[in-house]
């Protein structure tokens, strides 16, 4: 286990911003960032970050919390797989007690699947480095590459013995487990055997964007026609192709720095150009290009270049991509290299100036490129130029921002010599044939979907405010963001006049936000209905009774993700959202713009009118239910009396408003 000293550490020192940057390009928005969320596909940023509180919020998914819980949810880490993290990133030194073998035993499998690959990794590089065979067959393929020691090391490079099982053996022998073994692909199991998937291979660890091993690519060095070239893991609980780019952990700060991601295909492409001094690169390695892939580099950068080989295959596979990339609203260029090249040889001979200046004279807009391809296959023959322009037509209709399509239009025009009418009426018919698609295939899932019962409730019921609910989030909030202020707070109290009559006199008293609310709450005898408010009022209450310097950055540091989450909400939620209409529901809380003492008031005032509104309907219900109680309704008298009163409180507090 790691000591706390140790987390404590980690806390002091991770910046969420800083943190959260290395995986989402953020912009200043105020006193805060902004970014898009990495956990939907958005493409209007509505992800928030605070460095004053240390937390964060996405308003897509609902998710937020500390540096730690975006680890979690972001790379799937658990909270001790965090804390290391942070403490390799910033240096620090990480003191662990020794496990149970209880607590061994509670490892979940994809821990055990990402302990096993980082096994791996270690021992296809150790094998590569110090190993006979390592270092005569797969030293020799890298360095014929032209790989530095420098770059071998950087990118984790290795090699699998040309043996059935030498991996796998090794590793049982180090005291791993083959159902993790196999569950990773390392090894293959069949009946009673068990054998190395990468046998006889040179090691491409794959790794996500925080530098996890996730799975592996495995190039053959023999002539064996049966055998694929390059062999990738297989799915697993930790390896999804379809949402990993290779290269991604080692690009991602210079894709953000440049404002740009060059696409390759391969492994030793990524390699050599980083060799050269270029690493704003990454691959789909090998695969087709996926939404999931492109909407990774989105989170980086805006603008993609897409570089292939010169020859036909990589021309069609860049076609492939453009459209894909398109669709996500992404800014795309694509560069072809000259005849035989392809990004890996075209850097072995060229330094990173003269590669940089290459990409830039020749790096062309999607409608250009598509533009120059198509037509020399098209030249003189109308049939095939009308083909032509219709399919970049089709790549136009993919752009989602109306302003971008327009400019491209012209762009087409100008280049095929076609009227910017004939290309829009194109663009028209191409959407109507979309939509008639779509509303025919949602048509098609409808019909076969059992026919479901009428919901009870309609629309406007389901979407009623809770009263209740919002205005214990409110109370969190007071005692979140003002509990240690010291107020002047006004109580109005019935006295009774030399006359014998009762009337409202104000009794101004000096006191903490917390203690008032923690006060007025024990003298209504009110509790919190929420169960997740209520764990959290007792938390902050007890906290601000024992901390003079209560901070939320460090409170929130020792509460349960969910909890955390809830936090990092309630903080940041009021500076995007505002509650309408709250008075005709005869609820009074206004924003945070007024005094803390009348915020403070109006608040717990609203949650004693609340109640007592809800305890008169509740008496009332239960007086037409039965026969006439006499005792019931002189308690219905006394409630609505005690709401006049709770009315007059709230005239009071906001006509000192308006004064």
């Amino acid at each position: 286990m790691i000591s706390k000293e140790t987390i404590d550490k980690v806390f002091e020192t991770a910046r969420v911003e800083e943190v959260i940057g290395d995986f989402v390009v953020l912009k200043k928005s105020g006193s805060n960032f902004k970014g898009l969320s990495p956990f939907s596909d958005e493409r209007t940023p509505s992800f928030m970050v605070s460095p004053v509180k240390q937390i964060w919020k996405d308003f897509s998914s609902g998710k937020g919390g500390n540096s730690v819980a975006f680890l979690m949810e972001h790379e799937h880490f658990t909270y001790p797989e965090a804390i290391k993290y942070l403490a390799k990133k910033y240096n620090i030194e990480v003191e662990e007690t020794e496990q149970s073998d209880e607590q061994k035993e509670q490892a979940t499998i994809r821990e055990n699947l990402y302990v096993v690959s980082e096994y791996a990794r270690d021992y296809y590089h150790n094998t590569l480095l110090n190993a006979e065979q390592g270092k005569a067959i797969g030293g020799t393929y890298f360095k014929e590459r032209g790989f530095t020691p420098d770059t071998i090391k950087k990118f984790q490079l290795g090699y699998n013995p040309d043996q059935w099982d030498a991996f796998t053996s090794e590793a049982i022998r180090k005291g791993y487990k083959l159902e993790f073994l196999e569950k990773t692909g390392l090894t293959i199991v069949k009946e009673e055997k068990q054998f190395d998937r990468f046998k006889g291979r040179v090691m491409f660890p794959i790794h996500s964007m925080s530098g996890r091993v996730l799975g592996f690519g495995g190039r053959i060095l023999t002539s064996d026609k049966k055998a694929a070239k390059y062999l990738n893991s297989p799915e697993s609980d930790i390896y999804h192709k379809s949402k990993v780019l290779y290269g991604i952990y080692y690009a991602k700060q210079s894709i953000a720095k440049e404002d740009n991601c060059y696409l390759v295909e391969g492994y030793t492409d990524v390699i050599q150009m980083h060799q050269s001094g270029i690493e704003n690169v990454v691959s789909s390695s090998g695969t087709a290009l996926t939404p999931e892939q492109i909407r990774l580099i989105n989170r980086l950068t805006n603008n993609i270049t897409v570089l292939f080989d010169g020859d036909a295959a990589g021309q069609r596979a860049a076609i492939r991509g453009i459209d894909l990339i398109l669709e996500q609203g992404m800014n795309v260029k694509v560069c072809s290299f000259p005849e035989g090249e392809d990004p890996d040889s075209f850097s072995r001979k060229h330094s990173q100036e003269e590669i940089l200046a290459y990409f830039n004279e020749n790096a062309k807009d999607f409608i250009q490129y598509k533009a120059n391809l198509l037509v020399e296959e098209a030249a003189g023959d109308p049939i095939k130029k009308a083909s032509t322009v219709r399919d970049m037509v089709e790549s136009i209709s993919k752009i989602p921002d109306t302003i971008k399509r327009e400019i491209y239009v012209q762009e087409c025009s100008r280049i095929m010599e076609v009227s910017e009418s004939v290309l829009y009426d194109t663009l028209a018919q191409i959407f109507k044939k979309n939509k008639k698609e779509a509303v025919k295939k949602e048509k098609t899932a409808t019909a076969s979907e059992p026919l479901s019962k009428v919901p009870d409730q309609m629309p406007d019921q389901i979407e009623k405010v809770d009263m209740l609910y919002e205005l214990e989030r409110k109370l969190i909030e007071a005692l979140l963001v003002y509990g240690q202020e010291e107020e002047d707070f006004e109580d109005l109290v019935l006295k009774e006049t030399e006359d014998g009559n009762l009337e409202l006199e104000p009794v101004v008293s000096k006191a903490r936000v917390f203690e008032k609310i923690y006060l007025d709450l024990q003298d209504d005898e009110v509790a919190f209905t929420n169960d997740l408010f209520r764990s959290l009022y007792a938390k902050i209450i007890e906290k601000l009774h024992q901390d003079d310097q209560f901070r939320i950055e460090t409170f929130i540091n020792d509460l349960a993700p969910e909890e955390a989450s809830e936090i990092s909400n309630i903080i940041l939620s009021y500076e995007k959202y505002d509650l309408h209409r709250w008075v005709d529901r005869e609820v009074y809380v206004k924003t945070r713009d007024k005094s803390i003492a009348q915020f403070v008031s109006e608040i717990v005032l609203s949650l004693r009118g609340y109640l007592i509104s809800k305890k008169i309907h509740d008496l009332s219900t239960e007086v037409s239910s039965t026969a006439s109680n006499s005792e019931l309704l002189s308690d219905i008298r006394d409630y609505i009396n005690l709401k006049k009163l709770i009315h007059e409180k709230l005239g009071r507090v906001f006509s000192a408003k308006m004064g």
